[in-house]
Formats: structure tokens, C-alpha cells, sequence
């Protein structure tokens, strides 16, 4: 599956539309009134199409706090000196002025959904005739035994959107000559399955030009990964002897970090680091729970026909919060999910055309300039849940001109899925 940037912006569609910018008043307007929470891929996405299929008959309240959004996806771009911190940062400006979506840069604090208003951290309350909810993810910290918020300041996660990641390439560009990176990845289920060794892979890329005797320690608690066996096979062809990749069943488990000597205690060693990464266990963003959405998982459950919360038709969930199923937690995945929402919630409020639910997602990853591998789906509702219906994966031993193209076929799909989102 080959997607250009042209390509992907001809499937989006090019038409806009306008509607009237202010603040929402306190009681509901005569238009049906739409909150969105949360402005990232699946946020920001729904409140685009919403407000532009509409056509001014729904209004449209994005709630995020940040005005200055930095995609989670190609962050290890970054961190891999391939794309500079500015390029994955994306403003709200467009969905405001272009389409009329009423951005309010504040927390959402609670959400009051009997009398269905979403209540801001200033105290404000904002009504809504319907719901989406796409806070992305928040952190089990006590997962990893030691590590905690104020940890993450020196082993950084680097997992959700600011400024973790400037601090993490910086700590790797200053280790010592021959000193040791320890990353310690996520168990399941987490926010982009290949994501922690695609990071790996670009610290590997960095390490081999500015400090080629480092080595990486891979603490992992599971025993298998996403693209394995792809992601060996390249950390074999371009960081031979650099990587060490360690599964639970024979660490043992982290049974400790240490951020003041730096060290990660397993029972099979205690692993003193120059810099490291902890990406601990997650769930939904707060705000989820705190409205009442999750199960004891600690995700949203959702209805796969059209996105909407199993406890609250007027609530829906898209993106990493949500159970999807078979869908992987991804910015393509809740850019997907967002657009079977707005179809729906167009559908309830104005008596739209509602179309069946398809979705899709596919993840690139980055091994090494020029060799790029990817793996995806599409997907439909099944009995009760998302199910897949096509899958494709990346092959061991394929041509550098295969693998050439799906490298720059990645940067096309980057430059299209942001202007999708972000306008």
C-alpha cells in the first residue's frame, strides 16, 4: 500500500467550510453544539470534519490546553537528526480560521454528563449536544518500580506530545565515549507498538556517527515485539553489536530504577546508564476516567459502528483511549476513527447520510536513512469490535529500493495526515 502526499489529500477531499467563531455561550444555541477534548490526531481530526461537513449547521468547541501541538509520530525523527524539532509542531490557527472551530486553549477538568456540560480548569462549563473524548494517554508510573513523574525528568518517557524528547536527544548526544543507553520499553497495550524500537533504531543511527563504541541495552517486558524480526535484521545490517535485546524471560523484570546513580536493577544484572528511556505502563488520558468512561482496564469501551462510549450515547472516544481492538493505539488509527465519528455525529444531530464504518491504519518506521518498513490493515466492526480485514506487513531481506521507497513513501504520508488533522 503506496501513499503519496497527493494521493492521501485526493481521498481526504478538498472541500471547506466556514462557520461563526466566538465563544460558546452559557445557554445552548440554536445550532447543536459539539465539544471535542483533546486536539491531537483523533481530536483535532473530528473537529475539523465535523465543522466542514456540517456546513455551518453544527457549531464546534476544540478543548486543549497546548496552542502548539508536537506529533508523537516522527518524534524519533528527531531524535534521529532526520526532521528538526519545529517540523512535527503544529498550530490550531487553520481549524480556527478556516473552518470555524471555537479553539479554547484550557485543561478540561470534569466532564458533568447528566446535565452534558464539560467543565474547564478556570470553572467555566461548556454544553454540549454531543461528546468526543480523545485525551490520548496517561502513565502507570508505579509499573516500573522506582520510576514516578519526577523520575521522567532524568530517564525521560519522551511518549506523549512536548518537550521530553528535546530533553532525551539531548542526554544521548552528551554520553561518554563507550557509555551504555537502557531503554525500557511498555508492556501491551501502549501507544505505537513499533514506536520504542524505532527510537531505538534512530539513538542506534546518532550513536554510530558521534559515538560509535556506545552500546544499547533493551529491557523489555514482553517477549515479542511489533516488526520484530525486521527491526533485528536492521539493527544487524547498520548497528552491528550495538543492540542487545533483552525479554523479561531472561532479565527477569526491572525490579528497581535508581535516577539519582542511574541504574536499572534486574535479576539478572543491574545495568548502569549514561542515559535512558523508561516508557512505563499506560491508560486513558485522566479526563476519561474522570467522566467516567474506562473499565477496569483502565481504557474506554467503545461501540465499533460509530465511536460512541459503551457507557454514554452521547459520549464518544477516539484514539489511543479507546478500545479498538484489532486497531493499533496510532495517529493513523485515531485520524481514522476520527472521521467515522464526525460521520455519525453529523448523521445524529443534522440527519446526514451516515455511511458503514471503515477504518484504516498503517505504521512506517524508520530503521536507517533510506530503509524505512511499515505494517497495516484495514479494518471493519465485527461482532462487538473492531476486526481487520486486510493486513500487510514489510518482509525480511527485501531491496534497498523497496525499502528506499517505503522510507520516503512515510515522509509523504506525514505531510498529508498532519494537513488532514490540523487543516
Amino acid at each position: 500500500m503506496t501513499v503519496s502526499r497527493r494521493q492521501f489529500n485526493v481521498l481526504l477531499g478538498a472541500s471547506t467550510a466556514t462557520v461563526t467563531l466566538g465563544l460558546p455561550n452559557v445557554a445552548r444555541a440554536a445550532a447543536p453544539h459539539v465539544v471535542v477534548i483533546g486536539g491531537g490526531s483523533g481530536g483535532a481530526t473530528a473537529a475539523r470534519y465535523i465543522a466542514k461537513g456540517s456546513k455551518g449547521a453544527i457549531d464546534v468547541t476544540l478543548v486543549e490546553p497546548s496552542k502548539q501541538y508536537y506529533t508523537c509520530f516522527f518524534s524519533n525523527l528527531y531524535l534521529g537528526g532526520l526532521r528538526d524539532y519545529a517540523s512535527i509542531g503544529h498550530s490550531y490557527d487553520k481549524l480556527a480560521s478556516s473552518y470555524g472551530v471555537n479553539v479554547i486553549h484550557e485543561w478540561a477538568s470534569g466532564v458533568d454528563r447528566d446535565k452534558r456540560e464539560v467543565i474547564l480548569g478556570s470553572g467555566a462549563r461548556v454544553p454540549y449536544d454531543k461528546l468526543i473524548v480523545a485525551p490520548g494517554i496517561d502513565f502507570k508510573y508505579d509499573s516500573v518500580p522506582g520510576y514516578s513523574a519526577t523520575a521522567s525528568g532524568k530517564m525521560p518517557h519522551a511518549w506523549k506530545s512536548g518537550t521530553q524528547v528535546q530533553l532525551l536527544k539531548a542526554q544521548v548526544e552528551a554520553m561518554r565515549e563507550g557509555g551504555t543507553f537502557v531503554m525500557v520499553p511498555p508492556p501491551n497495550p501502549f501507544r505505537c507498538p513499533p514506536g520504542p524500537y524505532e527510537r531505538i533504531s534512530m539513538i542506534a543511527h546518532i550513536l554510530k556517527q558521534k559515538n560509535p563504541t556506545a552500546k544499547i541495552i533493551v529491557l523489555d517486558p514482553k517477549e515479542k515485539f511489533s516488526k520484530q524480526a525486521l527491526f533485528m535484521e536492521g539493527w544487524e545490517n547498520h548497528y552491528p553489536g550495538m543492540v542487545e535485546w533483552i525479554p523479561t524471560s531472561i532479565s527477569g523484570g526491572v525490579k528497581n530504577v535508581n535516577v539519582e546513580s542511574m541504574e536499572i536493577e534486574a535479576d539478572l544484572d543491574t545495568f548502569k546508564a549514561d542515559a535512558a528511556s523508561v516508557v512505563p505502563a499506560q491508560k486513558a488520558g485522566a479526563i476519561a476516567a474522570a467522566a467516567g468512561l474506562t473499565n477496569d482496564t483502565g481504557w474506554c469501551p467503545i461501540k465499533p459502528e460509530t465511536m460512541q462510549s459503551a457507557m454514554d450515547d452521547n459520549v464518544y472516544v477516539l484514539g489511543d483511549a479507546s478500545i479498538a481492538a484489532a486497531m493499533p493505539k496510532s495517529g493513523f488509527s485515531a485520524n481514522s476513527q476520527a472521521k467515522v465519528c464526525a460521520n455519525a455525529v453529523r448523521g445524529a444531530l443534522t440527519g446526514s447520510k451516515v455511511f458503514p464504518a471503515r477504518f484504516a491504519n498503517t505504521c512506517w518506521s524508520t530503521i536507517a536513512p533510506g530503509d524505512g518498513v511499515k505494517v497495516g490493515a484495514r479494518y471493519k466492526p465485527g461482532e462487538g469490535k473492531i476486526a481487520a480485514t486486510e493486513k500487510f506487513i514489510s518482509q525480511t531481506g527485501e531491496s534497498a529500493e523497496v525499502r528506499k521507497e517505503t522510507y520516503e513513501e512515510s515522509f509523504g504520508w506525514y505531510d498529508g495526515i498532519t494537513a488532514d488533522i490540523f487543516g
